[in-house]
């Protein structure tokens, strides 16, 4: 079984959104046979990555950064889905964090390091903002590891506000 986790932008725009699916369905069939995925479900890559390997048949592992993160983090136009993906998953991991803070993230992204066998990153390859626990700190994080990293960002992909 190979586990893959998914880290990216959570402001994909409304055109961007298929092309990213379409190169996620890519990445993972390979891996269709027995594929396991692991996500934070955040909106964007996230959700669209945990989508896919559901649509695909395979396992959907979700790891929640904190307590609040639902109450706290997930917009509401977001939480169908969130809470759709949450109850379609064969496993969900909520991390003992009271806030979703840096601590939690940092948390989260360790936890799908630690468990994957490959890295997806929806990534556009702008470094770090500064702000902990995103998508190119998670990059670094997983090819200093010694990880695999497939990048996503195919051709016409933009991100928004």
């Amino acid at each position: 079984m190979t586990t893959l986790a998914v880290t990216g932008h959570t402001d994909l725009t409304e055109k961007t959104v298929p092309l990213v699916r379409a190169a996620l369905r890519e990445v993972l069939k390979p891996y269709s046979e027995d594929l396991t995925g692991i996500s934070c479900i955040a909106a964007g890559a996230d959700s669209l990555f945990a989508e896919e390997v559901s649509a695909m048949g395979g396992r959907l592992v979700v790891v929640v950064p904190s307590l609040d993160y639902r109450s706290a983090v997930v917009k509401p136009e977001d939480l169908p889905v969130f809470d759709h993906l949450n109850e379609t998953a064969v496993e969900v991991q909520t991390l003992p964090y009271e806030s979703a803070d840096r601590a939690a993230y940092e948390a989260a992204n360790s936890e799908l390091l630690e468990r994957a066998d490959r890295l997806v990153a929806v990534w556009d390859g702008t470094p770090s903002t500064g702000r902990a626990g995103g998508t190119a700190d998670l990059v670094e994080e997983a090819r200093r590891a010694g990880l695999p990293v497939d990048v996503v960002w195919p051709d016409g992909a933009v991100r928004g506000g």
